[in-house]
């Protein structure tokens, strides 16, 4: 049987394979549960109101304060089965 951070591991390899690309929330929202599970709550500052995207990233990271490792990696995992199903042929 795989552990939790194996799992979250082989996640984040398959994502890679996706053929199609998801839209910029669902990016978004792995990208931050992909943060939230390998660095923790986010602790950097803003971004400049000028880095659009890095604000965006940032916002997704900083909502998702609190939640655990474990959590996250969970969400994460079931997400990356959802897109692949959605987005690779």
């Amino acid at each position: 049987m795989t552990t939790l951070q194996e799992r979250f591991e082989a996640a984040a390899e398959e994502v890679k394979s996706l053929t199609k690309r998801p839209t910029d929330v669902e990016l978004l929202e792995l990208y931050a549960l992909y943060k939230q599970a390998t660095v923790g709550d986010n602790d950097t500052g803003k971004p400049g109101m000028f880095d659009l995207k890095g604000k965006k990233k940032w916002e997704y990271w900083t909502n998702l304060k609190g939640t655990s490792k474990e959590e996250c990696q969970e969400k994460y995992i079931a997400k990356v089965e959802e897109y692949v199903g959605k987005y690779r042929d």
